[in-house]
């Protein structure tokens, strides 16, 4: 079933699309060219074939985990000018306004 201009059109309005009339005739033959590729593929004989989501193996190049020695809180703190010593915290500026 070929696309006609008007279901281009209603489709371009579905995507809130302000598509030009000799756009929607250059986009018509095209989006049939494209279903008609989708046809063709759909009549291969895929019995047998594993799906898969990646046309070739895929492995995870991620480190172990392992536990290091980190900085205190009291050593983080020295690093910057703008603590509150009170909360034991980074002073930042405000960034939302309100009172």
């Amino acid at each position: 079933m070929a696309l006609t201009t008007e279901d281009v059109r209603k489709v371009g309005t579905l995507a809130r699309l302000a598509l030009a009339d000799d756009e929607i005739a250059t986009i018509t033959p095209q989006l049939n060219d494209l279903l008609d590729q989708f046809a063709r593929l759909q009549q291969l004989d895929t019995t047998g074939v594993v799906p898969t989501s990646h046309a070739v193996p895929v492995k995870a190049l991620l480190r172990e985990d392992e536990i290091t020695p980190s900085l205190s809180q009291a050593e983080v703190l020295k690093l910057t000018a703008h603590t509150d010593e009170i909360m034991g915290g980074f002073i930042v500026p405000q960034v939302l306004a309100g009172d």
